[in-house]
């Protein structure tokens, strides 16, 4: 039997999509929150901050996204299987 889960490809897959996703989703909240706080309170700035606070949440999931990715990057490359190997100057034929 195989190791690796048998949804693994799909949750992979779904991982990358919930990205743009996420990036939607914390901009709308931002928007929503700061519309309503606009509402409620009547300063048209409120809207403006919470706009920010959605950009800014839409920022922080692609950062995070990142540093994960970085870090799967930096074990795939210590790995011996992905090593560069290096050869000798006196193995190769002189042409």
């Amino acid at each position: 039997m195989s190791s690796e889960p048998k949804f693994k490809k799909v949750v992979e897959a779904a991982d990358g999509l919930s990205l743009g996703i996420s990036i939607v989703v914390a901009i709308l909240l931002g928007v929503g929150i700061g519309y309503l706080m606009r509402k409620w309170f009547g300063y048209e700035w409120l809207f403006w901050l919470g706009v920010f606070w959605g950009i800014g949440g839409a920022i922080l999931n692609i950062y995070k996204v990142y540093k994960k990715q970085k870090k799967e990057l930096d074990e795939l490359a210590n790995d011996p299987k992905y090593a560069r190997r290096k050869y000798d100057s006196s193995d190769e034929d002189d042409f």
